[in-house]
């Protein structure tokens, strides 16, 4: 969770910041792709907000009407980030490109601006900017790139693409896809800017922002379907679930597994339910003992099991 929560934080202040620039940038040029990316880094500010606003509400206790806890309420805010914000700011990044490209200003821009008593070209100004934002997002994904790949080599999984289909902290998910399409969308303004500035064509320029908003969008549905394997109770990945079968199995008191049922309450927080048939020998107060037994086995086998609960079967 700690880990998260910085990755949220650095991404926080280097959003707020690019916003602003790329804003500024854009007044001073009427770049469409810099009103494009101005959307973007807005959005990705309030998202940031967003999640971090799951993470405290997920810290709250549990209650009678919540037994198991908030935890689920970060995937609720990562679920509103994905299809609120993304959606939005992708919608407006696309539909500005499309109008920009559709009815083309020419000579919208100015040819010089003074600043600090020197003439600078308006192109210098835009890649200034999102040069500067490159290296704030840099900075924001090297952050999530960690904890993500902390959790890939904790969890054994082969790479991106399982961490992104098995992973219960859509928190770091979330924040390293963001800042993932934040370096790809900055790129893509960069080249089209500068295909405009060698050219002297604006179509370049608005086709990056199209461009920068389908990935937006693209990104926006991806985010969303995974949050919702999680909001629906999704069981935990076979693998995994052979795992702590496999514990429960090798007690010798253990007849048979039933029924083994395993779901995320929470980012990196397991509920295990399991109907197990022991030996028909034991008395009540030896069962007891068993699945006692069992239950601090796969809490030490598996930090994220928090809840177990079995059924005995006679």
């Amino acid at each position: 969770m700690a880990g998260s929560t910085s990755v949220v934080v650095a991404a926080l202040f280097a959003n707020g910041a690019i916003a602003i620039l790329k804003f500024l940038g854009f007044l001073a040029t009427g770049s469409p792709s810099m009103l494009s990316e101005t959307y973007h880094s807005i959005s990705d500010t309030g998202n940031q907000v967003f999640l971090l606003i799951g993470i405290r509400y997920s810290r709250r206790k549990a209650t009678r009407q919540h037994p198991f806890g908030f935890g689920k309420a970060q995937f609720f805010y990562s679920f509103l980030v994905s299809v609120m914000l993304f959606g939005i700011a992708g919608w407006e990044s696309a539909k500005h490109g499309y109008d920009a490209l559709m009815h083309p200003a020419h000579g919208g821009g100015a040819e010089s601006l003074l600043l600090f008593g020197m003439e600078i070209r308006p192109v210098w100004v835009n890649v200034t900017i999102l040069l500067g934002a490159i290296g704030f997002e840099s900075y924001a994904f090297v952050k999530a790139n960690a904890e993500l790949r902390r959790q890939i080599e904790e969890y054994e999984w082969s790479g991106l693409a399982q961490a992104f289909r098995e992973t219960s902290d859509v928190t770091t998910l979330t924040a390293f896809t963001e800042d993932t399409v934040a370096l790809g969308g900055a790129m893509l303004a960069l080249v089209g800017i500068g295909l405009t500035e060698l050219t002297g064509n604006e179509m370049f320029d608005a086709a990056a922002a199209l461009l920068i908003g389908i990935l937006l969008m693209g990104f926006a549905v991806a985010l969303a379907w995974e949050n919702k394997r999680l909001l629906i109770g999704e069981s935990v990945p076979t693998r995994e679930e052979q795992e702590l079968r496999d514990i429960v199995r090798d007690d010798p008191r253990v007849v048979h597994v039933d029924k083994f049922r395993a779901t995320y309450v929470g980012p990196e927080k397991l509920l295990v339910t399991l109907d197990v048939s022991f030996d028909p020998e034991l008395d009540t107060e030896e069962i007891d003992d068993h699945i006692t037994a069992i239950e601090e086995k796969l809490k030490a086998a598996d930090e994220r099991v928090h809840f177990v609960y079995i059924e005995p079967e006679l």
